[in-house]
């Protein structure tokens, strides 16, 4: 049995006027909800001296393109172009982007790119793998600006199929539908 490692962080329902610590709903009070655990790989961690403050739900698309495949020349697949996918908060609102980069984007502006550390595949079939990432540029004053690191994790979908694309569709867009949680590492307090 792999070992596994444990969300237990807040999941913040508001990205809203907020940096670092407690988060502020819109009507200024401070709203906070318990993540649901989640079981992953242990590679899959934050690396210690960091700590999950909250997570998001994201719904949008995986797109791929029907191009020559960057790993296997002369083969002609669907080659992973960028996410496009909004951020909810626990209640359910709208708290962000995530688009090309890896970018993650607050409503407050602030931004977090990250760089791919670990991978694990998913226990869903169809669905793109579940995924450690560490900050590789952080922008503005807000919410992500001192995020060190992303997991995502409870994927569902998103996955490119391996049939569809070939010599008569190449160029052809393919946008697949996916839901993943990304929870969000900063410094430990007390690290």
């Amino acid at each position: 049995m792999p070992k596994t490692g444990l969300i237990v962080g807040l999941a913040a329902v508001s990205l809203a006027g907020a940096a670092g610590g407690a988060m502020a709903g819109s009507s200024g009070a401070i709203v906070l909800a318990q993540a649901t655990p989640t079981a992953f790989p242990i590679a899959l961690e934050v690396p210690a001296g960091s700590a999950i403050l909250f997570a998001t739900e994201a719904r949008g698309v995986q797109i791929y393109d029907c191009a020559e495949s960057p790993d296997e020349p002369g083969t002609i697949a669907w080659v992973f172009r960028e996410p496009e996918a909004d951020l909810f908060n626990a209640a359910g609102e709208l708290v962000g982007t995530h688009y090309a980069g890896p970018t993650w984007e607050g409503n407050d502006g602030s931004t977090i790119v990250g760089e791919v550390l670990e991978r694990a595949d998913s226990p869903a079939s169809g669905s793109i793998p579940w995924l450690l990432l560490e900050a590789a540029e952080n922008g503005g004053t807000g919410i992500f600006a001192t995020a060190t690191h992303v997991q995502r994790l409870d994927t569902a979908g998103g996955a490119a199929p391996e049939t569809g694309c070939g010599e008569e569709n190449l160029d052809d867009e393919l946008r697949v539908p996916y839901t993943a949680t990304y929870a969000f590492a900063y410094p430990a307090a007390d690290a």
